[in-house]
């Protein structure tokens, strides 16, 4: 009930800032500066909430995300550029290659621990990087020319089916296998629990939804390079989720609100941009080590304990 309950909560609040946002879109309100920064949160939400599973929820350091992103990139512009076929399909198309990439490179690597983990998931993203940069058909190093076809609605959906989806995994059996790996992986073997499975499940649910997140960017800028994806950007969405808090969905989500508003407001100093973010992550560190929400949900938050309450 309690679920059925937040479920159609977090809907309503959907609804209500969609509506909110369009109308002030429609009215004028919003330039396309504006329009873009929106954009560009939702994106950065993707991403974040879909490395948030692989880390806070599973327990694996992947630095890599940003190949995933960039598989999905190039295939739905290949797609839509290339072959013709409309957003949305080249949004799904990008996504199930980048899931299907998550398979292949989580079913060997994903036996790895650590830092030996983390080596092989930037090795998979710097030969992402590197192939798209020698393969002429997608431009090469001078990058791929995109119509932009990106919307405020497309990413808005984008950012809802993404957390509907992760935050209902991590509630189910599967999420706290995960969970559970997450806390100790020895233990959860030693229970029966198939941790490598759990482990290639997440990952390849991370893939996927890194891979709408490339597929939205790469219609919303009108160009993409290889340097885009380089480990600088699996970096920044390493810190969305180290930032909100390893473990908490809405922290990555307050995280990445958070920085992307920063980043656009220091767009033309990103010196000053990367001083921000190495201070704000030594301070946390320092100061909150379990990140600005921990383990925890914005929602628990607001729960009263109930001290000599009848029971209805």
């Amino acid at each position: 009930m309690k679920k059925s309950k937040a479920f159609w909560g977090f809907l309503v609040l959907a609804l209500v800032i969609y509506a909110v946002v369009q109308g002030m879109i429609s009215g004028g309100m919003l330039d396309l500066y504006y329009q873009n920064i929106l954009i560009q949160m939702c994106i950065n939400i993707m991403l974040a909430v879909s490395l948030h599973i692989v880390i806070g929820i599973t327990g694996q350091f992947s630095i890599g995300h940003a190949g995933f992103m960039a598989v999905g990139a190039y295939i739905s512009a290949i797609a839509t550029m290339k072959l013709g076929l409309p957003l949305i399909v080249a949004i799904i198309l990008g996504a199930v290659i980048s899931a299907l990439a998550g398979l292949l490179v989580g079913i060997p690597t994903l036996r790895l621990k650590g830092d030996y983990l983390a080596i092989a998931t930037l090795g998979f993203a710097e030969i992402i990087r590197i192939m798209f940069l020698n393969v002429e058909y997608v431009g090469g190093a001078a990058g791929m020319v995109v119509t932009n076809l990106t919307t405020w609605t497309y990413a808005f959906v984008g950012v809802v089916i993404t957390i509907l989806v992760i935050a209902n995994f991590t509630n189910s059996r599967h999420g706290r296998g995960c969970i559970s790996i997450r806390e100790d992986e020895i233990a959860a073997d030693a229970m029966g629990i198939n941790t490598t499975y759990y482990k290639v499940v997440a990952f390849t649910i991370g893939s996927f939804f890194a891979g709408v997140a490339g597929a939205i960017y790469a219609h919303n800028f009108f160009i993409i390079q290889p340097t885009t994806f380089n480990f600088l950007k699996s970096f920044d969405i390493l810190i969305y989720v180290v930032l909100g808090g390893l473990g908490s969905l809405s922290g990555s989500v307050i995280a990445a609100i958070f920085l992307t508003l920063v980043s656009a407001y220091l767009a033309n100093f990103p010196e000053t941009r990367m001083i921000i973010y190495s201070v704000v992550l030594i301070i946390v560190m320092l100061y909150r080590p379990t990140g600005l929400m921990g383990t925890k949900e914005i929602t628990s938050l607001f729960k009263f304990g109930k001290k000599g309450g009848s029971k209805v």
